[in-house]
Parts: structure tokens; C-alpha cells; sequence
């Protein structure tokens, strides 16, 4: 449980010190620049060796409506978002009751002092601070007057939390890139509100920041941004997408990975393509017929995205062409939350087309995994012949995390069961004739030199040798092939990450960004006396491993970001034997997942 480190009747010279274990929200409007000022502040950390991570929950406009930007500090390496936050900036006037209201007991406030009233609480620290006075002093005009006042926050929380300014000069030299002139101007802004902050505010809080080397060697990076660096790596010579929050970074990373690795060594030209169609159907479209084709192709998108492409996955899946698609997930449609995170899409997708469809689909928890999926994610589509599906989501894609530096991978790119001319010559080719008992069959590759070479099949309605056909044979014994495939994907996805613990009677499964959230919980249960088994599903189909682990525990709760418990209902319906064990723990509010709830849920469950 996150129990808050202070009492509220304690009185301030008596408060201990709390040292790298709190969490800081910065309450801001959207548009006005402060996304440079929450960044600088979380590198700054992370360049002082503390654990961090930085979750930005914004609206779906453009400019204007509130955005809270949430750091986590834990000297313990927990970086799972924080139930509460207990140091809170102030900095819009439109959301400031409501943030001060929900501030713990303890907790302190920084706020612009020019607003003429604040909501009073007897149980906080507050510190004003004339925000104004040094934006007249900066000189700035017009639009850059915002941005300069997120960087007095930036030099007030540096003296609070005793964060050094050298540190806040380091991150604003990775963020500008080197510009000296934008460094130097947010630089004089940050120290002239640090010195003021030194000079006339007494500290009357516990919180504090000290230097660790718990980040030595680590990166930091968006999911999106490993993933597009993965798939590069990969193999990815084709993308095609139209832009849809949260993904649309995926592919702005594409774009600036691409032209640096992907170029001819001797004459330099491009040896890739990015095509922004005019929508998502046509995208998939596109991916599908570079697949065909041979080349290694991928389009990024998000559920309502997903639901364009229905129709062309189910062409991918009975024609058996390699693809990649990376749903990014977000709670809902347009019309819903498309800028807060959620784990929605699994149901579609593993079941996304029409007939009896099953995709092949990987979970990353992580950015590293997001990188290493990009080379994985291109091998299934290739060995398997079908559209492969990686579900990150907003959480992961969109936010910083940590990672240990990615190397170059180590899985070997496997174009799968490819046929030369040769090959056609000597033996033949039925191009869906399952010569291995594996279900995959053999195929070519356009520019094949033999006559037989290329075959390209409309759905189901085909036999062994791609030949049109309406015989109700031929469709029963493609159907039980395609599901022979599936079975044979089980074997071939990445496997579930299980830690069993001997005498737990409890197990958890989880996926995706919930890992975070229930490595934390596990360590408070484990406290309270429930010791809890964990397995990480990190791709669909699940293999056997999965329901060992669920016969191995009296009770099991799926963990997820949903209503309606979406991989609790694919468990038991791939384990029917196992059903009763499995009991679904589904939240959704559009935000990270907390350890706290995973506690009380969990708690609440079992009786204690």
C-alpha cells in the first residue's frame, strides 16, 4: 500500500526527511510549453541516479484544456504511478481547487502567488511564487512569455527538492539539442527562481531528492520511439499509416531513424518508403501488397484505426501474407478519452476480420521488448504467412522510461518458407499444401523466374495448389490447416515471463504496462502476509505454460486495463478445465495502473 510518510499533525521541525520516495504532479494547460519544463525536471533526476518516470495525461485538443504531467521518485525502483502525488505545481488557475483538494495530508503546493485566492487547507505547505514578476523581467513577449513561466517552476522545484542546477542545464542541452541560445534563456529563468526561492521562502517540507547511481548505464525512451528503432533493426523497408494519437510518434520516429540507417552504403539513396495514405484502410492495404511482395512492411495505428482494417486483416490472414501492425492503445473512439491509456483492443484484435480469424498477437511490457518485437514481430509474419499484431499502448508508447542500452539483435532475421526457382523446379509447389504437418506452407516471391513461381490467393475460397474453388472439401481442410498454423504459432511466440513462488496459493497474470503496477503490489502483499506466483503474457496464442500455472494456484486474477476483462474471457475460453481458477481484476479510468488498487482489489478478494 502507498501509506503517506508523514502525519499531518506532526509538526514541521519534527518531520523526517523523505528522500527519493514521493511523487510530483505538475498541473499545467496544454500548449503553453510546459512539457519542456516536466521533461527537464525528470532528466534532471534521472541524471542524478534516481529512479523516475514521467507519465504525461493530456487532452485530446489542441491547445488550452488542462494536462498533468506525473514524475514518480523511488529510491526502490518502483516506477508504476503513484496513487497520490504529494507534491503538487500549481500552475493552472482552471483546475487549482480541484488539485489542491485531492493533495495529501502533508503533501506541498508551489503555485503563481499572483492569483489573487487559493483554496486553504491547514494540512499542506504551500509556497507562492511571483510568477509574474519574473516574466516581466525575462523581457519575452507574446507566446514566449508561457513558456518561460513553466521554466520558473522548473528553478522553484530545483531549490525545494535541492535538485542541482547543473543537472537542469544537462537536460535542457539534451531537449534543445545543444542550442546555446534556448539553453542559456531557460537557464536564466530557472536560476533567477532558484536564487528567489533561496533567498524568500523558509523550506518547510520533508521532501527532498539525493543523488544515487541506481540509473548508471541506462537510457531513457519512449516505447514508441524503441519500437520504430526495433523495427528498423527489424528489417522495415515499407510503411504505410495516417496519423491517430497515440501512434502517430511511432512513425515521426520512422522518420528520423529511417534516413540515417536505411540508405544505400555506395549511392546513398533511400532503400525505404513511407507513404502517409489518405486512411487507415488504405494503409493496411498497402502493407498487405508490399508483404506479398517480399518486402518487410509495418503500419502503426490505434483502435478506431484498427477497426478500419478488418476487412484487408482477414484477406492477410486467409491469404496467408506477412504484415505488421502496431495498435498503440487508448481508451476509446474520438468521441471518447483517445489521449488516456487502456488495454481495449485485445477482444478486436485477436479475433479482427471475418470468419473464423485468430491473429498472432505480442504484448511488450517494455521499451526494450518494444525494440526487440520489431525484429520479432517481421519472423512470425514471415514463418507463420499472416498479419502479426503488437498491442502497446498509450502508456508505454508516448512516456519516457528507462532501459538498459539496446544492442544489435541477436534474433536472426527468418524470411521463413521461401522457395527459389530451383526449389520450384525440383519439387514442385502447392502453395498452400501443408507439406510439414505445421500448417505454414510454401511461397514464393514475385520475380521468381519459374512460370509457378508467384500465387496470390482471394480468401478462403481456394484450394491446395491456390486454385480457385467452392468445394465445401476444400474449405473444411483449409480451415483445420489454419488452425494447425495457430497451433504451431503457440510455439513459435515469445513465452510468458512466469515467477512462481512455491507457497503461494495466489497467482497474478497481467500484460503489457499492468507489470509495473503488479511488481510493486506483489512486494506490499508479500508484506501483509500474501505471497503471491506472477506470469507476464507477452503473446497470444498462449502455450502451455499458461495453464500450468494457473493448475498450479487455488486462485489466479487477471489483471487489466479494461471493463470487461478481455484476456481473463480468451484464458477461459482456451482453458475451459481451468475456468473456475481464473477471476478477473479489470479497471479502466484511463490512467496508469496503481499498485494500491491492485492491493485492495486483490485484499478485498481474498477477505483480508
Amino acid at each position: 500500500m502507498e501509506a503517506l510518510q508523514i502525519a499531518p499533525q506532526t509538526a514541521v521541525g519534527e518531520r523526517p526527511s523523505v528522500v527519493n520516495d514521493f511523487s510530483i504532479v505538475a498541473a499545467t494547460a496544454n500548449g503553453t510549453g510546459s512539457q519542456t519544463a516536466n521533461l527537464a525536471i525528470l532528466r534532471a533526476l534521472f541524471k542524478m541516479g534516481i529512479p523516475v518516470n514521467g507519465k504525461n495525461i493530456f487532452p485530446s485538443n489542441i491547445q488550452g484544456l488542462p494536462t498533468w504531467y506525473h514524475i514518480r521518485v523511488s529510491h526502490e525502483g518502483y516506477v508504476a504511478r503513484r496513487h497520490t502525488s504529494e507534491v503538487l505545481i500549481a500552475f493552472n488557475a482552471a483546475t487549482v481547487n480541484e488539485d489542491i483538494r485531492i493533495l495529501p495530508p502533508g503533501g506541498i503546493c508551489i503555485y503563481n502567488e499572483d492569483w489573487r485566492s487559493l483554496p486553504q487547507r491547514d494540512d499542506i505547505v504551500t509556497y507562492g511564487i511571483p510568477v509574474n514578476q519574473f516574466v516581466r523581467d525575462s523581457g519575452f513577449k507574446g507566446k514566449q512569455k508561457d513558456y518561460i513561466t513553466n521554466m520558473v517552476y522548473v528553478g522553484a522545484v530545483a531549490q525545494l527538492l535541492e535538485i542541482p542546477l547543473q543537472k537542469i542545464e544537462e537536460a535542457l542541452e539534451y531537449l534543445f539539442n545543444g542550442r546555446r541560445k534556448l539553453i542559456d534563456s531557460n537557464m536564466g529563468v530557472v536560476k533567477a527562481a532558484f536564487e528567489w526561492v533561496a533567498a524568500n521562502i523558509e523550506k518547510r517540507d520533508p521532501y527532498r531528492v539525493a543523488e544515487m547511481n541506481a540509473t548508471e548505464g541506462q537510457i531513457m525512451i519512449t516505447g514508441n520511439e524503441a519500437g520504430a528503432l526495433g523495427s528498423v533493426y527489424g528489417g522495415a523497408t515499407f510503411v504505410a499509416w495516417y496519423p491517430i494519437t497515440p501512434s502517430t510518434s511511432f512513425v515521426d520516429a520512422l522518420n528520423d531513424y529511417l534516413p540515417k540507417l536505411r540508405r544505400d552504403p555506395e549511392t546513398g539513396e533511400r532503400t525505404y518508403a513511407v507513404v502517409q495514405s489518405e486512411d487507415e484502410l488504405a494503409a493496411i492495404g498497402m502493407i498487405l501488397g508490399a508483404g506479398w511482395a517480399g518486402a518487410r512492411s509495418l503500419t502503426a495505428t490505434s483502435g478506431p484505426g484498427i477497426s478500419l482494417m478488418a476487412e484487408f486483416t482477414g484477406l492477410g490472414y486467409f491469404a496467408e501474407i506477412p504484415a505488421v501492425i502496431w495498435d498503440v492503445q487508448r481508451v476509446g473512439p474520438s468521441t471518447g478519452l483517445p489521449t488516456r491509456t487502456g488495454q481495449g483492443d485485445v477482444l478486436s484484435t485477436y479475433y479482427l476480420g471475418h470468419g473464423d480469424t485468430k491473429n498472432v498477437i505480442l504484448l511488450p511490457a517494455t521499451v526494450r521488448e518494444c525494440f526487440d518485437f520489431g525484429t520479432t514481430s517481421f519472423n512470425l509474419a514471415e514463418q507463420l504467412q499472416t498479419p502479426v499484431f503488437v498491442l502497446s499502448d498509450l502508456d508505454l508508447g508516448m512516456n519516457n522510461w528507462m532501459s538498459e542500452p539496446f544492442e544489435f539483435p541477436t534474433e536472426p532475421i527468418n524470411r521463413g518458407k521461401v522457395l527459389t526457382a530451383q526449389d520450384v523446379q525440383e519439387k514442385g509447389f502447392a502453395r498452400y499444401l501443408d507439406i510439414d504437418g505445421d500448417g505454414v506452407g510454401y511461397r514464393t516471391l514475385p520475380g521468381n523466374e519459374h512460370p509457378l513461381g508467384a500465387w496470390f490467393a482471394r480468401g478462403t475460397g481456394h484450394n491446395e495448389k491456390a486454385v480457385y474453388s467452392e468445394r465445401s472439401e476444400d474449405w473444411v481442410n483449409n480451415m483445420a490447416r489454419l488452425q494447425r498454423k495457430f497451433d504451431t504459432a503457440r510455439q513459435l511466440v515469445p513465452a510468458p515471463v512466469v515467477d512462481v513462488v512455491p507457497e503461494a496459493k495466489v497467482g497474478i497474470i497481467a500484460y503489457g504496462t499492468t507489470k509495473f503496477a503488479v511488481d510493486e503490489a506483489r512486494d506490499r502483499l508479500a508484506a501483509n502476509g500474501l505471497p503471491t506466483s506472477f506470469l507476464r503474457v507477452r503473446a497470444l496464442p498462449v502455450n502451455d505454460s499458461v495453464k500450468e500455472f494457473v493448475a498450479q494456484h487455488d486462485r489466479v486474477y487477471v489483471v487489466e486495463l479494461n471493463r470487461d476483462g478481455q484476456m481473463h474471457n480468451i484464458l477461459q475460453t482456451e482453458m475451459p478445465e481451468l475456468a473456475a481458477r481464473l477471476h478477473s481484476l479489470a479497471y479502466l479510468d484511463g490512467m496508469p495502473l496503481t499498485a494500491r488498487w491492485v492491493v485492495e482489489a486483490i485484499m478485498a478478494q481474498e477477505g483480508k
